[in-house]
């Protein structure tokens, strides 16, 4: 299984950006997919989920609103817009896959989930 995160960058507060997270190795429509970020020297947390068919979304407090997780299962890729950027956006953000078949995606925001595999993160840098 292999995922492969991209579209971060430098961006000045205010700005957006929209990640992209390219599964191969498995067949990507059988399993919820989420984000998580780790900014430097904290603890890696999660951003918003999606299950397997798309229609149920979860989403990090700190989102408000600002970021929408979306799939497109014909291209084996899960996306993250983000809108509204400020400083504290700043992270590598990673793309995990579910462990179990099917999931409803809700599992990603538990302290204890695993999942089966993860990107290896695209950074995101927020500064003026």
């Amino acid at each position: 299984v292999h995922l492969v995160e991209s579209g971060g960058g430098l961006v000045q507060p205010g700005d957006s950006l929209r990640l992209s997270c390219e599964v191969s190795g498995v067949t990507f429509y059988q399993y919820a997919v989420g984000w998580f970020r780790q900014a430097p020297g904290k603890d890696r947390e999660f951003v918003a989920s999606i299950n397997w068919i798309g229609g149920l979304t979860y989403y990090a407090d700190f989102v408000k609103g600002r970021f929408s997780i979306t799939r497109d299962n014909v291209k084996n890729s899960a996306y993250l817009q983000m809108y509204s950027l400020a400083a504290e956006d700043t992270a590598v953000y990673y793309c995990a896959l579910d462990q179990s078949l099917f999931g409803d995606g809700s599992n990603f925001s538990w302290n204890n989930s695993t999942f089966r595999s993860w990107g290896q993160g695209t950074q995101v840098t927020v500064s003026s």
